[in-house]
């Protein structure tokens, strides 16, 4: 499995791979981000805050290498310091009849790494934490907490440019 970088500022609807678990079986499908609004012609939300919740169905991970934040006017790219590649915990909803199967992300309080670009951050979980998720083997809030400060890289990231906005 390859994980690639996640950013934030994406589109609502944007699709990638999760992983959950179906009874014994784990799976990885495509899903969009984003669950159905609350209020009729409300907004979909991308993430969901973990504090004081129980998740207890419909757990799932995506993997990601980085990801991206904008803030204070510029783009951050955001990687484990040792390189390695993580999974966000988050979590699924069935289809209905208005709106497709789709995923969020949980957030939690950010830490010392991402604190000085925002105060909330998605749930970072390293690889050797993703069967303690999804099998809901320890309580959420053991596993959905801030990583140590120095666990991120952080580096400005420039988007490319699209052909056409090049000055001459």
């Amino acid at each position: 499995m390859s994980a690639r970088a996640f950013d934030f500022d994406g589109p609502l609807d944007e699709r990638r791979v999760i992983i959950r678990r179906t009874g014994r079986d784990v799976e990885m499908l495509e899903l969009p981000w984003g669950l159905q609004p609350q209020e009729p012609g409300g907004r979909p939300f991308t993430t969901v805050r973990a504090e004081e919740r129980v998740f207890a169905s419909h757990r799932c991970l995506v993997p990601a290498s980085e990801f991206r934040h904008h803030s204070q006017g510029k783009n951050y790219s955001f990687r484990l310091a040792d390189g390695d590649w993580f999974y966000f915990a988050g979590i699924w909803r069935p289809a209905t009849r208005d709106w497709p199967e789709a995923y969020a992300i949980l957030t939690i309080d950010a830490n010392d790494d991402i604190a000085p670009y925002h105060d909330r951050q998605m749930a970072v979980l390293r690889r050797n934490e993703r069967s303690a998720w999804l099998d809901m083997t320890r309580p959420e809030q053991d596993v959905l907490r801030p990583l140590p400060g120095a666990s991120f890289l952080i580096s400005r990231h420039r988007q490319a440019r699209r052909q056409g906005e090049f000055a001459i």
